[in-house]
């Protein structure tokens, strides 16, 4: 692990693969050039299952049912051990029964300097968000219908 003074931010994602259709992994090898450009840094990578009865367990990502042409031992060995059952359980409570989901953290490396520069003067990160693609379409929509 990198000195924390070091690091970037790090965020997390939750994502929630259909149900009527097993993922492809097309977006494994996005992944993996983010990393390898430098951009990221991925900490953790945990797949989960969410029974339709709500129990959570740990899915091994070659026992996901991803197709495609990656390495997944290069994600399978994502685990900085910051995720713990408890986060693993968290982060089910976003997926509806019977899904299949990806767990990420991932350190924005690319931010790193920014961030240890702002931190060296005493600046603390006091809010954070993220805007959704849906709700910058569904703006640039309603502006275009209005004009």
């Amino acid at each position: 692990m990198t000195d924390i003074d070091d690091m970037g931010p790090v965020d997390y994602l939750v994502v929630e693969f259909p149900a009527d259709r097993e993922p492809d992994g097309t977006a494994l090898p996005i992944l993996a050039d983010l990393a390898a450009a430098g951009i990221i840094r991925v900490l953790d990578l945990a797949f989960i299952q969410k029974g339709e009865d709500g129990t959570v367990v740990g899915i091994d990502i070659a026992d996901t049912g991803l197709r495609g042409e990656f390495d997944v031992t290069l994600f399978a060995e994502a685990s900085s051990e910051l995720l713990d059952a408890d986060d693993l359980t968290e982060a089910s409570s976003a997926l509806e029964p019977g899904r299949l989901g990806a767990v990420l953290v991932y350190e924005n490396t690319w931010a790193a300097p920014f961030a240890k520069a702002l931190r060296a003067n005493g600046a603390e990160l006091v809010a954070s968000g993220r805007v959704p693609v849906q709700a910058l379409l569904a703006t640039v929509d309603q502006l275009e219908s209005s004009a």
